[in-house]
């Protein structure tokens, strides 16, 4: 029997999970996904869709079984696309509902008498809405909008406020990092400053075949160009769920909930365009950006939903002095990029892959 720590991470087979395992090797760990990852080291894996009802059952004789301390739930649906989920009322039942059973299952576990003393949630800076006053702290409402991703993680720290107290003896550790960025990462964003979120259609087949890229929509006026928008490493994501797994719990409050993006200043959309080396194709206004982002779309040529257009022309920034204060001296140890550092780390692997192809 391994004597290291147990902990279940579900959607470990999503790219922060897998990113997430090579900081865990002093742990013994229980992954859980509709699929296995691919050349990852666990010491258990259990399929399961945590959008079905029976996932409840799972995850409790999971729990029993493994004596797990903590759970990371990082199973969610971002892009139905990618993910083959396009039914969204399966996308709110794996998102939504997913996170109240997993909820549930400690409950139940630590009602009679398991031991999980932490559950781990990253909600996403798209909470805040596409648009923000300056940088909003933890305390600032929430104002999600249109794009599914948003309205579900907005719906799921509703969850998680009103069943984190059912968790007896549990803390709860809820993350609100930014967006995404770093070599392995591919999702809206930095998908359209790499200029390669293609969809599926034979159009973007041939057109990424040709090397071309897309251009990011922006309606004209200087101020668009000023927006402001940070990133989060997802390895900086990692260190911090690996440092939240190893620090005693003791003297932390029944509910941690921590913004999390990257050291420094945010940029610009022009700042980011220029990184990338994007070209912009400027338009009338935000209506006919929806309506040709809508085409796009309709047609398989992007990835990108229209949906996403609030998010991917806003400009949205939060503050992170809390997240500095909570981990003191690691600060820097455990966020190692800047805003800058991780948006170059994302557009320089497109570049060398772009290069060596």
């Amino acid at each position: 029997m391994s004597t290291r720590p147990a902990v279940i991470v579900t959607g470990v087979a999503g790219n922060l999970g897998r990113r997430l395992l090579l900081q865990l090797g002093d742990f013994d760990v229980t992954g859980v996904d509709v699929r296995a990852p691919e050349g990852a080291s666990l010491g258990r894996f259990e399929q399961m869709d945590l959008g079905t009802e029976s996932a409840s059952t799972q995850l409790i004789d999971l729990l029993r079984a493994t004596g797990a301390t903590t759970v990371v739930h990082l199973a969610f649906i971002v892009d139905p696309l990618r993910s083959g989920v396009l039914d969204e009322q399966h996308m709110w039942q794996v998102n939504v509902a997913g996170t109240a059973r997993v909820m549930e299952a400690i409950s139940v576990v630590n009602r009679y008498g398991g031991a999980v003393s932490k559950f781990i949630y990253p909600s996403s800076v798209a909470v805040y809405g596409p648009e923000t006053d300056d940088l909003v702290d933890e305390n600032s409402p929430l104002k999600a909008r249109s794009l599914p991703y948003a309205l579900h993680k907005q719906e799921c720290e509703e969850v998680v406020r009103y069943r984190q107290e059912w968790m007896t003896g549990c803390r709860t550790y809820m993350l609100r990092p930014h967006i995404f960025a770093g070599a392995t990462v591919e999702n809206y964003m930095i998908g359209t400053l790499r200029g390669t979120f293609f969809g599926n259609g034979k159009r973007a087949a041939r057109m990424k075949d040709e090397g071309k890229r897309l251009p990011a929509l922006l309606p004209w006026g200087k101020q668009y160009l000023e927006k402001k928008i940070q990133f989060a490493h997802v390895d900086d994501v990692a260190r911090l769920i690996a440092h939240l797994l190893r620090r005693p719990p003791d003297n932390d409050p029944q509910l941690t909930v921590l913004n999390v993006a990257g050291r420094g200043e945010p940029l610009t959309i022009q700042q980011c365009t220029q990184i990338a080396g994007t070209k912009i194709r400027r338009v009338p206004s935000q209506r006919i950006a929806r309506i040709i982002a809508q085409k796009m779309w309709d047609w398989g040529i992007s990835g990108a939903p229209p949906e996403a257009l609030p998010y991917m022309m806003g400009s949205y920034t939060m503050n992170t002095s809390r997240l500095k204060a909570f981990l003191g001296a690691e600060y820097e140890n455990v966020i190692q990029f800047t805003v800058e550092g991780a948006l170059r780390d994302s557009v320089q692997a497109n570049a060398e892959s772009a290069s060596a192809s």
